[in-house]
């Protein structure tokens, strides 16, 4: 190959390629030729667009939901443990304020508040997430929606949630927790009320957030402050309520 043709360009779509990266077929040829490799359904290009449709369907979904709080809590602690109980009471409760019930669609705790939402005539919001372990929304979600991708359903939770009550649960209701604290800690969200269900179950980490985090100045003593941590379901909704209405006159 002389040196005219190393430079020569091609455009793909917005993409200049020259020199060895000038493909040797089109990109119709190797759309519609069904005999080719599939390997395109895993590169980047493509998942970007993958992604940019999970969020058009994301907010498609839920942009007239209304009035919303997300609900977080264990997929693992089921019927049968007392927290379930309070997950169907927080979902009740939201509902007959007036607010849709958002969770993350699977069992346990997140099964609990989108039934107690359900049952009291309310809208039940499920955003599931693909996982190797997961069987798909739980049977009282009458909205749901489905992401492959994590921080496209964590923008869902936020977006279109005016505050969130959190149940006991493990990893992936701590990720949520404290990205919920991480963005109003940053300004990037306001006023967004954040409670914390379960005394006992929250204690240690509240302490240790005061003790070790306030004390060797990481975090700010407001940034505590700002968590309520409850175990009465009424003062917890209350709050929610409160606080999104305060927001609402202050605009």
């Amino acid at each position: 190959m002389n040196g005219k043709d190393r430079r020569r360009s091609y455009q793909k779509g917005p993409v200049t390629l020259r020199g060895q990266r000038v493909p040797s077929t089109t990109t119709d040829q190797r759309l519609l030729d069904s005999r080719g490799s599939t390997e395109w359904l895993h590169t980047d290009p493509w998942r970007v667009m993958r992604i940019q449709s999970e969020f058009v369907e994301g907010f498609g979904a839920l942009a007239e939901l209304g009035p919303a709080v997300s609900v977080f809590g264990s997929a693992r602690l089921g019927a049968s443990h007392p927290a379930y109980e309070m997950g169907v009471q927080v979902g009740r409760k939201l509902a007959e304020a007036g607010y849709a019930v958002i969770t993350g669609g699977g069992p346990g705790l997140m099964e609990a508040a989108n039934k107690g939402a359900l049952e009291a005539g309310g809208t039940s919001v499920g955003l599931g997430i693909e996982l190797p372990f997961e069987t798909g929304l739980n049977d009282y979600v009458d909205l749901g929606v489905n992401f492959r991708y994590f921080f496209a359903r964590k923008t869902m939770f936020v977006k279109y949630a005016r505050g969130f009550i959190v149940l006991p649960g493990g990893m992936g209701t701590l990720d949520e927790l404290f990205e919920a604290l991480t963005l109003v800690q940053t300004g990037k969200i306001t006023r967004f009320p954040v409670v914390l269900v379960g005394v006992d179950y929250w204690a240690g980490l509240v302490g240790w957030l005061r003790a070790t985090l306030v004390e060797h100045g990481t975090i700010a003593p407001d940034d505590v402050d700002r968590i309520l941590v409850t175990d009465d379901i009424d003062h917890a909704v209350r709050f929610v309520v409160d606080e999104d209405k305060d927001l609402g006159e202050a605009r």
